[in-house]
């Protein structure tokens, strides 16, 4: 039995690092974009419309003459920081808000929870719609509007830990030895609960990528000419005939962008399942 669980930890932490080893890497080239662009992504040129793929743009060129592969590389800064941004704000006030509610309890419980059971009584994605469309079309408002609902999942899983563990020993332990509930949360409840939340954070990465790209498909996310997948996407989708690799390609990358991101999110939940065995 000893062997079969060190054997699956194993496996575990190799998946892990693999999957986590290609998250660092699209980090790593959607940072050094400006850098790796073989052609200015903003540049339109009239004699080369709809052009296929060659040397020069390995992914073609879209309905402006502009480099498709360019274009993806620059987009994968916005398209995957704007989904990490997102997630870890809505991480961070999600954990402290249902920490607070799981250790107060009272009033604010009551509140917090109640609006956060009205707001998953929508869609997220349909809510994100009404909400973007009333701000109007940005980056920021459409990560405003996917991250209105992003917290309640935090806060539910970390509301619910810490009402299991405020009982325990240790955590009356730490209260005659004086600690502060400050400390208390933070030092001894915090690392106990902060595994289930990294998986949720780490598989929600994907969500909200295509969350935002489907809000700037839709025009009401970021708005052309800046270069984000979903817009890429809705720009070239009325020439799919002439020109697919203009869809194909931003489309490509975030299939794989968003693989990459869940696989490593199950990744993380399995190794953490074997390593409490």
């Amino acid at each position: 039995m000893k062997k079969g669980v060190l054997s699956s930890r194993r496996a575990a932490k190799r998946r892990v690092a693999v999957f986590l080893a290609l998250a660092l890497f699209l980090a790593a080239v959607s940072l050094a974009a400006p850098y790796l662009v073989p052609n200015d992504p903003y540049q339109t040129n009239s004699d080369r419309m709809n052009a296929p793929p060659d040397a020069r743009c390995p992914f073609g060129t879209d309905h402006l003459g502009r480099c498709v592969f360019s274009r993806v590389l620059m987009g994968a800064r916005t398209s995957i920081f704007s989904a990490l941004a997102l997630v870890a704000v809505s991480f961070a006030v999600g954990t402290l808000l249902g920490m607070l509610c799981g250790w107060y309890g009272g009033v604010l419980d009551e509140l917090v929870m109640r609006l956060a059971d009205i707001l998953l009584a929508f869609p997220q994605m349909v809510l994100a719609i009404a909400v973007a469309g009333i701000l109007g079309g940005s980056l920021f408002n459409a990560m405003l509007a996917m991250g209105i609902t992003g917290w309640t999942l935090y806060a539910r899983l970390a509301r619910s830990a810490v009402l299991q563990l405020r009982q325990e020993p240790f955590v009356a332990a730490a209260r005659l030895s004086g600690c502060r509930t400050g400390a208390i949360l933070f030092r001894h409840l915090l690392p106990n609960i902060l595994g289930p939340l990294v998986v949720n954070a780490v598989t929600q990465i994907g969500s909200m990528m295509i969350g935002i790209a489907g809000l700037s498909f839709l025009g009401i996310g970021v708005t052309p000419p800046a270069a984000e997948w979903g817009s890429m996407i809705s720009e070239a989708q009325g020439g799919m005939q002439l020109a697919p690799w203009a869809v194909l390609a931003p489309g490509g990358a975030m299939v794989v962008t968003v693989m990459i991101f869940n696989e490593l999110g199950d990744s993380v939940r399995d190794l953490l399942d074997v390593s409490g065995q």
